[in-house]
C-alpha cells in the first residue's frame, strides 16, 4: 500500500448541543486536520508516473476544505433558532451551518467525505480539537 499524509488547519467557534458541560457554551478552536491518501498501485502513466498523487494537487484540496471552515461559527443545523441565524448574519458573521453535530468526530468525516467526493483515495482523515485529543474517521 503507498500513501501520501498532508495537513492544515482552520480556527472556528462551534458549541455542542444537547451538552452538558462546558462545550455547551460558544468557544473556538484551532483545529488541526491531517488527512492520508493510500492505494495499492501508483499511477503508471503520464506527469504522476510512480506516484500516489502530485503532493501540490493534493495539499491544494486540503488546504480548500479548511479554508471553507476557517473563520466561521461552526453550526449544528437546527440548533439555533432562525431569528438567530439571520441575527448574527445581520452584524456580519461568518456561518457555517452543517447537517451534524460539530464534534472533531463528526468533521473528520465530513473532510473525509468531500474529499472522497473529489475523487481522492482518502483513507484516513484526523481531526485535532486540541494539541492532544483528536479524532479520526477512516476507510473500512
Amino acid at each position: 500500500m503507498y500513501g501520501l499524509n498532508t495537513e492544515a488547519a482552520f480556527d472556528s467557534a462551534h458549541f455542542l448541543t444537547d451538552y452538558y458541560g462546558k462545550c455547551e457554551n460558544l468557544h473556538g478552536h484551532r483545529w488541526r486536520v491531517e488527512v492520508t491518501l493510500a492505494q495499492p498501485e501508483l499511477q503508471t502513466e503520464g506527469t504522476m508516473r510512480d506516484m500516489v498523487l502530485d503532493f501540490g494537487v493534493f495539499k491544494k484540496a486540503v488546504r480548500a476544505e479548511a479554508d471553507k471552515l476557517d473563520h466561521t461559527f461552526l453550526v449544528e443545523e437546527g440548533s439555533l433558532k432562525p431569528e438567530t441565524i439571520a441575527l448574527l448574519e445581520s452584524e456580519g458573521f461568518a456561518l457555517t451551518i452543517l447537517p451534524f453535530r460539530t464534534t472533531a468526530e463528526n468533521l473528520a468525516r465530513y473532510i473525509f467525505e468531500q474529499l472522497s467526493a473529489q475523487g481522492f483515495p482518502v483513507y484516513e482523515v484526523e481531526v485535532d480539537e486540541t494539541p492532544n485529543n483528536r479524532a479520526f474517521y477512516r476507510a473500512e
